[in-house]
């Protein structure tokens, strides 16, 4: 069985990831290639995965695009980790390079135009979509048995398969399209703007109840294309693809975010289904250490990277350099070591700065209760509004350590390193911070919804919570928080067990491939 990925990243590759969907197109081919499948992965250049010194040209192809016929390049990249089975593509055009507005580097989403959100990355990836359906109408991946289609930036695919006609290679292929995170859906009008169905495609002839928007009719919302149109589709945790088939009422809960009916329609037939995701463990099976001393070099180093190019150091790079700078922290353990690593957004900050009963926030008690026996240190970056909120908890609190940035390793020792991990997320389609923190030994506080809920056992291998208001859950998140410390200080031995058990915790990309080839690939819903 051959199977045809595409995604918008792919974390097999050099600088090839930003988030989850990363994280599952890297890790799940090799899994699946134990099963005997073979498995090609095509994204996008983004204008640098294809600079690679081993990256090997073939071929240049055609494809159309907004009225026009457009040559693309193909080149073929080794992974990190060679496995036979498994081929990594990615497909090359000066539209599908991505730059930062404002440092010029290249990026693999650019929200560059908050008029117009996803005008910009809707019209790469809807070019993607187009090039890949073309050379795989030309043979360029050989006899494709699946087309495994991720996230709505894959959702122009599906669209093209059922409605362009012969000549994407695609259109007898069984399709399966995958929700990685419902919060954002690739919105964007039908017609009347360059970012739009028919200026991308002009003369498809499509089905407007096929790729409409539920709410906005004069819309196109690629992930309810997706979803409406692939043979099956697949959510990255049982619990998530039960929560999105009720409506949201956000803050308090995320469910289908407006797309309700179009997922009891997908589940009423049969074609809704979540398998959860897994995670890589280490081949000797030890839980992964970091000293205190290296991870706050680490981070000292990294922080001092990040602020390199600009003339005035950010205001949250100053910070945090000067807290790892200070000697009696960076000589001094603490007593207890708080970590958190995420997307600085409000899916997962909310929780965190949001007031509580008492009008406080959870970070603020959290803070005061570890008092100066211990330290929160918070990995990220993301959305300038909640970078801020974390900023001025920073600036009134000298025990926490906000890192406003992403770096790999830095992460890989926050996990490493940890007493205890916080993961307050509004919602979760699957989590992987949660399972590498457990994969260390580090036991973890979670919000009880989505993958988080599959994932972690209240009082078994971590801690988690709920309320029915946010701020109940927000006095929920303080009161386990401070409650799982109050453990590991009074009954160690307890919280030792617990901190095993998390330890020994598998998720296995094995268990999760076996279902995508029983339930996904050729089971129900064939």
């Amino acid at each position: 069985m051959h199977i045809l990925f595409l995604a918008a990243e792919n974390g097999a590759l050099e600088g090839g990831k930003v988030g989850g969907i990363g994280d599952v197109v890297g890790q799940l081919p090799p899994a699946l290639a134990d099963f005997g499948c073979t498995v090609t992965v095509v994204t996008p250049s983004h204008g640098f995965l294809h600079k690679g010194p081993e990256a090997k040209k073939l071929p240049p192809f055609q494809c159309r695009f907004r009225g026009f016929t457009h040559w693309a390049d193909l080149y073929e990249l080794p992974g990190k980790k060679t496995m036979p089975g498994v081929g990594h593509i990615v497909i090359d055009h000066p539209l599908l390079h991505a730059v930062d507005p404002f440092h010029g580097t290249p990026r693999i989403y650019v929200h560059d135009d908050p008029n117009r959100p996803f005008s910009s990355d809707a019209s790469r990836f809807a070019l993607f979509c187009a090039a890949a359906s073309a050379a795989a109408g030309q043979g360029a991946f050989g006899i494709v048995d699946v087309a495994h289609l991720h996230d709505w930036h894959a959702g122009c695919a599906a669209i093209l398969q059922r409605y362009s006609g012969s000549g994407t290679g695609l259109e007898s292929v069984r399709t399966v399209f995958s929700i990685h995170n419902l919060g954002l859906q690739g919105i964007r009008p039908l017609r009347g703007s360059d970012s739009s169905l028919e200026a991308w495609f002009p003369g498809l002839s499509y089905d407007w109840l096929g790729v409409s928007d539920p709410r906005w009719h004069d819309c196109v919302n690629l992930m309810a294309a997706g979803i409406r149109l692939a043979d099956m589709v697949h959510t990255v945790s049982p619990s998530y693809s039960r929560e999105i088939l009720q409506p949201s009422d956000p803050p308090r809960f995320y469910g289908a975010e407006g797309l309700e009916s179009v997922l009891q329609d997908a589940e009423n037939k049969g074609r809704l289904t979540g398998i959860l995701n897994g995670c890589e463990y280490p081949e000797d099976g030890k839980p992964p250490t970091t000293s205190f001393t290296d991870l706050v070099a680490l981070c000292r180093n990294r922080v001092a990277r990040w602020a390199a190019p600009y003339a005035r150091v950010p205001s949250a790079h100053f910070l945090a350099h000067s807290r790892l700078t200070e000697e009696i922290f960076s000589s001094n353990p603490p007593e207890v070591l708080l970590t958190c690593v995420g997307r600085v957004a409000e899916q997962k900050m909310l929780l965190m700065c949001a007031p509580g009963s008492d009008g406080r926030s959870a970070l603020d008690r959290i803070l005061e209760d570890i008092g100066s026996r211990g330290k929160l240190m918070l990995l990220g970056t993301g959305d300038p509004v909640w970078e801020r909120k974390l900023l001025d908890i920073a600036a009134r609190w000298d025990n926490f350590i906000f890192l406003n940035g992403y770096s790999d390793a830095c992460a890989r020792a926050l996990y490493a390193s940890g007493d205890l991990f916080l993961m307050p997320s509004s919602y979760e389609p699957c989590g992987i911070s949660q399972m590498m923190a457990m994969r260390a030994g580090q036991p973890c506080v979670v919000h009880s919804v989505g993958g988080l809920k599959d994932t972690v056992h209240d009082g078994i291998d971590g801690f988690s919570f709920s309320g029915e208001t946010v701020a109940e859950q927000v006095d929920a998140f303080a009161d386990t928080t401070i409650g799982a410390l109050a453990l590991r200080r009074d009954k160690p031995e307890r919280f030792m067990d617990i901190r095993r058990r998390a330890a020994k915790a598998r998720f296995s990309w094995a268990y999760t491939a076996k279902r995508y080839v029983e339930e996904l690939y050729g089971g129900k819903g064939a």
